[in-house]
């Protein structure tokens, strides 16, 4: 199952859209009856997913989009909410001040994915989302800002730098079912992204799905340990930077036992603003 081109990567079908002129559309609530909770074309292509742990150089935020980071963490229990907002933000927060030397760290939600907690009927629980995509866009990243800071300091901070970040990891290790799959965003065209409404009971707001292109480079980390954290970047304000976007899917690695334990994983969202330069 070893891609021909590279014996460390896998092989793996990553769910991508068509560009049709009608916009993909997810309902994040009960849509309105006999409308479709998810629409958009999917294309499913068979990609080569490279081993990040090979790479020759450790792959960077400002390189490649995402970054690996040992993390041990001091929370026992990530379903207990007190924990994650009470022990683990603050630890989100040092991790991303020291890897960026940001100004400010706006931590501003979490998801928890846990496929056995949903099975049981758990709420707040979320399956891995398995199709390729990128959480904000052109306009939301800035939306987002404004969403989470006093006006006139969204306004001045949004005249400089910023970045949105996931910072996700195993809650149990080591991680062999539906890892996550993370493009390489300098090989991200403007042209691959589409937008996608995201659609809530009070608000439209937007994401990029995503159309496959043939120059687009996967990597994952396999069997990632729970003391481990994967930094990738959803928003770069600053259009010159190499990487900007970063198309991010859960995947099956056929290379794994099929008695692996479910994935159970939680990502962290934070908005990472720089000084004035």
């Amino acid at each position: 199952m070893s891609s021909s081109a590279d014996p460390a990567a896998v092989r793996a079908p990553l769910s991508y859209v068509h560009r049709t002129e009608k916009r993909p559309y997810v309902y994040m609530v009960p849509p309105p009856d006999g409308v479709p909770p998810v629409w958009g074309e999917i294309h499913v292509v068979d990609m080569p997913i490279h081993d990040a742990r090979q790479l020759p150089r450790p792959a960077a935020l400002a390189e490649q989009g995402f970054e690996l980071r040992a993390h041990p963490t001091a929370v026992a229990d990530f379903y207990d909410p007190e924990q994650v907002t009470g022990i683990y933000y603050p630890e989100v927060e040092r991790l991303l001040t020291a890897m960026t030397g940001a100004e400010k760290i706006v931590i501003f939600d979490h998801t928890i994915r846990s496929i056995p907690r949903l099975r049981a009927g758990a709420r707040n629980m979320r399956e891995p989302a398995r199709y390729v995509h990128n959480d904000y866009t052109e306009a939301s990243g800035p939306e987002r800002a404004r969403n989470h800071l006093p006006p006139e300091e969204a306004e001045r901070r949004l005249r400089h730098r910023f970045v949105e970040v996931n910072v996700w990891r195993p809650i149990r290790g080591p991680l062999e079912d539906a890892p996550l799959a993370v493009c390489d965003s300098s090989t991200v065209a403007p042209g691959d992204l589409m937008i996608c409404d995201l659609i809530y009971a009070d608000r439209v707001t937007e994401t990029y799905s995503v159309i496959h292109n043939a120059d687009h480079r996967w990597y994952y980390y396999p069997r990632m340990r729970a003391d481990e954290a994967l930094v990738f970047k959803g928003y770069d304000s600053d259009r010159g930077a190499r990487t900007r976007f970063t198309p991010h899917t859960a995947f099956e690695d056929p290379t794994v036992p099929a008695d692996r334990l479910p994935r159970e994983s939680i990502e962290v969202r934070a908005l990472v603003f720089f000084p004035p330069r």
